[in-house]
């Protein structure tokens, strides 16, 4: 199925879907340059990339020239090597305060096309648009068509009373500053696998299209929490909580599945699925929706609650 096929990509899941604009696309054989010290980059460095919508802390591991450039091996920090990729260097920019402080900003110009990312960065190396930044541009372009055409086909009607438990989460973080505890019981593992158990008692048997639905889910979850599924008051948490060998999945819980669900057309622009997929995946999602709205009691509980103002947890400076 296309959507969990999706998810194992050799990019991580962002704002804009697996293997996003952002990998590069170098196919010739690079040389390897002992002059790396004339790179905009170093080996080692903590970077800010770009992939798709979203910017991701990571850091540079290989260092490479060839003909047309630099490219750079680099690791997401908080993801398993796995994901670690090849990128262009205009998909790199410095990690300082000010472009850490501006993600969101970063974003918007990035996105809007007026200018080149890193020129807002304190690094002073120049580079031309040339070739490869018109075909970024068109990337850009062609990705924002992708998403606005994939709303037209992916509606998500998430139940009311699940809406409203979105609303009552958003207010009980950003206006009252309390956190959900971590980690979660049942957390997203759990409830995927209670939802498989209900559906194999449902159907009398285990269907590969199943199997699909819950791995895509699962998959999609750990990589989408740290991009797009947190707000800014809980970042630091996320910090504080997540380790190299922790899943997302294994610490957060209902609260932050549900969110994933807002997130879902938006992430899955780009990997051009046919219509008939599309249709199937609503049916199956809302019929996830049903079993948490079902399941509501024992799977949300907003009392279960710290306040932010008491814990380091709170932070000012990150945006959404």
């Amino acid at each position: 199925m296309g959507s969990s096929r999706a998810t194992e990509s050799d990019a991580p899941i962002s704002g804009g879907g697996g293997g996003g604009g952002a990998t590069s696309t170098v196919t010739n054989n690079p040389i390897k340059d002992d002059a790396v010290d004339s790179s905009p980059f170093q080996l080692g460095e903590l970077v800010l990339a770009f992939h798709g919508h979203c910017l991701y802390d990571a850091k540079v591991q290989k260092v490479e020239s060839y003909d047309e450039g630099w490219r750079y091996y680099v690791h997401y920090k908080g993801w398993k090597k796995r994901w670690d990729e090849w990128l262009d260097v205009d998909f790199l920019l410095k990690y300082t305060d000010e472009n850490v402080q501006n993600k969101k900003e970063i974003l918007k110009i990035y996105l809007e096309k007026n200018t080149k990312p890193r020129r807002l960065s304190q690094d002073k190396t120049n580079s031309s648009m040339g070739v490869r930044g018109r075909k970024r541009k068109q990337e850009i372009i062609k990705k924002e068509e992708d998403i606005a055409q994939l709303e037209k086909f992916v509606n998500i009607q998430i139940p009311s009373t699940l809406k409203k438990q979105l609303i009552d989460d958003q207010d009980c973080i950003t206006h009252l500053g309390k956190l959900v505890k971590l980690p979660r019981t049942p957390n997203v593992h759990e409830i995927l696998n209670k939802y498989f158990d209900y559906r194999v008692r449902m159907d009398g048997m285990i269907g590969e299209t199943l199997k699909e639905i819950v791995k895509g889910l699962h998959c999609y979850f750990d990589k989408a929490l740290p991009a797009m599924l947190l707000y800014k008051e809980e970042r630091q948490q996320y910090r504080e909580v997540i380790t190299e060998n922790d899943s997302p999945s294994d610490v957060y819980g209902a609260e932050h599945l549900l969110r994933l669900f807002v997130k879902l057309p938006e992430m899955l622009a780009g990997l051009h699925i046919e219509k008939e997929t599309l249709t199937e995946l609503q049916q199956k999602w809302l019929d996830f929706l049903r079993f948490l709205q079902s399941n509501q009691r024992e799977f949300f509980d907003l009392s279960d609650r710290k306040c932010g103002e008491d814990s380091p947890t709170a932070v000012k400076e990150e945006d959404k």
